[in-house]
């Protein structure tokens, strides 16, 4: 299959520091791949580098057939879905939940200096129905819950019909009840055929949705294993992943979990 995102022995080094070593990975249609490692295993500035907001010390990265330093990535940005803790930190907490999902259509963060029609509005308010908050179109990002924010920041990511949707760590800050209710949005996603291939960083399996095809996992910025989740999510695996002795369970509903092996 045709690879819709492609880094072709990218590494990425800053203040003398290597934070990502060579690294060759592509992700094709119909994919949804898992990136797992610790804080600091070089997860974030993947994912930058595959959102086009970082260029590599060295190496190719093409999203969508082109090719980062001879594209316009503005114009690119708009075909990727795109959500990060730090993204979401420079939206307007007064922005009303349908503003936060139609500037997506031109990768903006306010809506004032564009102009929207009625079918931009019809597909905010389609994206906000899929994620289940529409009934929040109306409000402001900073009066809803954590939970009900990253939903519509989830909705976010799909105004544009994206050719890859990029998720870094969408989670965070969440509590208990709000995590599990993204987890069931993000599952809209993973197990829908028809849905752009998907990325999802994490360092928390608990977390990750069913659905998920590939499993990629980083230490000190190294691939540890990458491949079907089926044969690469292993116990081996998230122990060399996270440098302690793991016990690993796929519970029936499809999702995992980890925890210390004490022997």
């Amino acid at each position: 299959m045709s690879a819709v995102l492609r880094l072709h022995q990218v590494s990425f080094v800053r203040d003398g520091r290597t934070i990502l070593a060579p690294l060759t990975w592509q992700i094709a249609a119909g994919q949804r791949w898992l990136v797992l490692g610790a804080n600091g295993s070089g997860k974030t500035t993947l994912l930058r580098l595959a959102s086009m907001y970082e260029h590599p010390s060295a190496g190719t990265v093409t999203v969508l057939g082109e090719r980062l330093g001879r594209t316009d990535v503005r114009e690119l940005r708009r075909r990727v879905g795109y959500m990060s803790a730090a993204l979401a930190a420079e939206i307007r907490p007064a922005l009303r939940a349908i503003d936060v999902v139609r500037t997506a259509k031109y990768a903006a963060l306010e809506p004032w200096w564009h102009r929207y029609t009625d079918e931009d509005d019809a597909a905010a308010m389609d994206r906000l129905e899929r994620m289940g908050v529409a009934w929040a179109a109306e409000r402001s990002l900073g009066t809803l819950s954590s939970g009900e924010q990253q939903r519509v920041l989830l909705a976010r990511t799909l105004m544009n019909d994206p050719g890859v949707v990029l998720l870094d760590e969408p989670s965070a800050r969440l509590d208990l009840g709000g995590r599990e209710q993204l987890v069931e949005a993000l599952a809209e996603l993973t197990t829908d055929p028809t849905a752009a291939p998907l990325v999802l960083v994490t360092h928390h399996l608990d977390e990750v949705p069913p659905g998920m095809t590939h499993v990629l996992m980083l230490r000190d910025g190294e691939v540890v294993a990458r491949g079907p989740i089926g044969t690469h999510l292993t116990a081996a695996a998230i122990s060399r992943c996270f440098g302690m002795p793991l016990q690993l369970q796929r519970r029936p509903d499809g999702r995992y979990s980890a925890w210390l092996d004490r022997g």
